[in-house]
């Protein structure tokens, strides 16, 4: 599996592309809300010979969700989140205009994840696991082939996701991410949903909130 970021919207939110040799891609948090972000990330998919099968929400917080309505437009896919973040995503309406996102298109999902029920696609099978704290419904998708989480905002490069949003509870969130990702092996590659990417190692070993 090969994973492909990009960076978008004013809260510096990762948008990834996972993708296989079969050509299958899935969507997970699509940020972009700039007409200009939405050109380039499917300029991409064109440029790889893509073909997307899947959009996934780790969460719905209003960052990671901004293109949810475009790719749905544009690719016809199923839309799957946690049903715990629900809620989440339906509030993401009453509150974007304060933010000054007044173009946001809400989207409403087709179908929900459940820990027990791997996503496939392609030649890839990911694991879902629940991982609230950050939001009530936040999972991350595990890759054990590649040894690669896309993780959302549960663990960060030396921080943790914020607590302190509707649905968040900081001992909810430490339980995660010590039941969920740290059980995982050291060099397992963590993806987030801001800044750069890290390992569990890494994490374990230096990362002040876990310590």
């Amino acid at each position: 599996m090969t994973v492909s970021g990009f960076t978008f919207n004013a809260f510096s939110e990762n948008t990834y592309l996972l993708h296989d040799a079969s050509g299958e891609c899935v969507i997970v948090d699509p940020g972009c809300y700039e007409p200009a972000e939405q050109r380039a990330l499917k300029a991409f998919i064109e440029a790889q010979n893509l073909r997307v099968v899947l959009l996934l929400n780790t969460h719905c917080h209003i960052d990671h969700v901004f293109g949810n309505q475009f790719i749905l437009d544009t690719y016809k896919v199923p839309f799957l989140i946690h049903e715990s973040d629900l809620g989440t995503l339906r509030a993401v309406p009453a509150y974007a205009p304060g933010y000054g996102f007044t173009r946001y298109e809400p989207a409403e999902p087709t179908g929900f994840l459940t820990p027990d029920q791997p996503v496939r696609f392609g030649q890839t099978e990911l694991e879902v696991r629940f991982t609230p704290g950050h939001a009530p419904g936040h999972v991350v998708f595990y890759h054990a082939a590649s040894g690669t989480i896309i993780g959302g905002d549960v663990l960060f490069q030396g921080s943790i996701g914020r607590t302190d949003l509707p649905g968040g509870d900081y001992a909810t969130l430490i339980a995660s991410i010590k039941t969920q990702l740290l059980i995982l092996p050291d060099t397992t590659v963590v993806y987030p949903g801001h800044g750069p990417a890290t390992t569990i190692g890494q994490e374990r070993r230096t990362n002040p909130f876990l310590n």
